[in-house]
């Protein structure tokens, strides 16, 4: 190991000044020594703090804080919710695969504040299980300040930052948080069959986080030579990688590789992927650019949604005018699988929420709600109840579509509905097949 100097996280932060802006590393890569050390600070005023998804604390979005630090959120985790909710917080609805141009062209950084693997023999630390926008935020800050764990797993890809281009160093030694995979429910269950009917051997997938993509993932097991260009690299992935059916053996881009910007998981996911050369990671800017996404074949790209309505348009990131999550890079994989030769954009929701009282499918979207991936770039929507195929069909039919694969007991309600908003010549009669 390469010589480092270290201090205390509080020496380590004693530099940041009022006004100035800090990014905080990402995801399971958040330095929570860091972070505690600065909201500790009692003399700051107007801090702009900045990052996606931590998984982390917050302390700095308490209502106390309140003149002392301001959050600017990419992306909502469950940490920073309520602040941004109730106006403590802000959030910032942004293109995935645009954040890291940010702090070179829009919002230059003052800190960067990340966790990184120990450095090897020539000083190169990685920055482990997130490169996603922490490669650029390294890049761009006029001071870097790392925790350095050795429990971080070495990643290979665009990871490394060599020991010199860092202001002050922290030794730490913890456990990287854990994402615990959600239970696959029957619903999901169900949602996972329809969706891997769509993927054939050798495509090339994208998943995100959650019971449906645990759901497809465990119906894919027995398909072969799987390829991956994903956000996010999660246990269910690697379930399938030791299952011998993702091989990337196949891939036209970056062939024989799994390409992903950052990890997210158990224990069992970083010593995956701990100096493991068949998985890279790279920035977002690389990984979710729709240019790059779109260079893979037969793309299948899934994601999940909130509520759609009835011409298409999809609502991910928020409930009504409440702020819930983010764009995040659903945008980027549905239109680069829309891109790619023989590519499949999928969302894929539950055809109802808040147990069964409500229907996802909706004529509408609730007022306030926003339209994260628009109707001309939705292809297949898939529910429990089955597949819909949206692309090159005009609003009669799109509306016909999704009212088939919605829950039954919302169907009658939604012809009318349709019916009302000219979608619909006619409401269907119970008797009737449907088209």
């Amino acid at each position: 190991m390469a010589n480092t100097s270290f201090i205390s996280a509080a020496q380590a932060v004693s530099g940041v000044r009022s006004g100035q802006r800090v990014f905080i590393g990402s995801g399971a890569a958040e330095p929570s020594e860091l972070v505690k050390a600065l909201s500790a600070r009692s003399d700051l005023r107007d801090v702009n703090v900045l990052h996606i998804l931590t998984l982390g604390e917050a302390p700095y979005v308490a209502p106390e804080m309140a003149g002392r630090f301001r959050h600017t959120a990419f992306f909502i985790g469950h940490n920073t919710r309520q602040a941004v909710q109730d106006g403590r917080a802000d959030f910032m609805p942004i293109f995935l695969s645009e954040i890291p141009a940010l702090f070179e062209q829009r919002l230059p950084l003052d800190w960067a504040l990340v966790q990184l693997s120990p450095p090897d023999k020539h000083g190169y630390c990685t920055v482990g299980v997130a490169a996603d926008v922490v490669v650029s935020a390294i890049r761009n800050a006029k001071h870097v300040i790392a925790e350095i764990n050795p429990r971080m797993p070495r990643t290979w890809g665009n990871t490394i930052i060599h020991v010199s281009r860092l202001h002050a160093a922290v030794n730490v030694d913890y456990p990287l948080p854990q994402l615990t995979p959600e239970p696959v429910d029957e619903t999901s269950r169900a949602i996972g069959k329809h969706v891997a009917g769509l993927i054939d051997d050798g495509d090339c997938l994208q998943l995100g986080i959650g019971g449906i993509p645990n759901a497809v993932l465990n119906e894919l097991r027995n398909h072969k030579h799987l390829g991956l260009h994903t956000e996010m690299l999660s246990d269910g992935i690697v379930d399938v990688i030791e299952a011998g059916a993702l091989d990337c053996s196949r891939k036209n881009y970056h062939p024989d590789k799994a390409i992903c910007s950052f990890a997210m998981g158990t224990q069992r996911l970083y010593d995956f992927i701990d100096d493991n050369p068949f998985i890279e990671s790279y920035g977002n800017d690389f990984v979710n650019d729709p240019f790059n996404v779109a260079k893979n074949d037969r793309m299948v790209a899934v994601n999940s949604a909130i509520a759609i309505d009835l011409t298409g348009q999809v609502n991910s990131d928020s409930f009504g005018a409440r702020p819930y999550s983010g764009i995040g890079g659903q945008v980027d994989f549905i239109r680069g699988a829309a891109r790619s030769k023989g590519g499949k954009p999928i969302i894929a929701l539950p055809a109802t929420a808040k147990g069964g009282t409500i229907s996802r499918i909706v004529p509408t979207l609730e007022r306030g709600a926003g339209v994260v991936t628009s109707r001309g770039d939705v292809h297949w929507v898939v529910t429990e109840f089955g597949v819909a195929d949206l692309y090159a069909k005009g609003l009669h039919e799109r509306a016909k579509a999704l009212i088939a694969i919605a829950h039954p007991k919302f169907r009658e309600e939604l012809e009318r509905e349709a019916f009302g908003m000219k979608l619909l010549t006619r409401v269907i009669k119970r008797h009737e097949p449907r088209t």
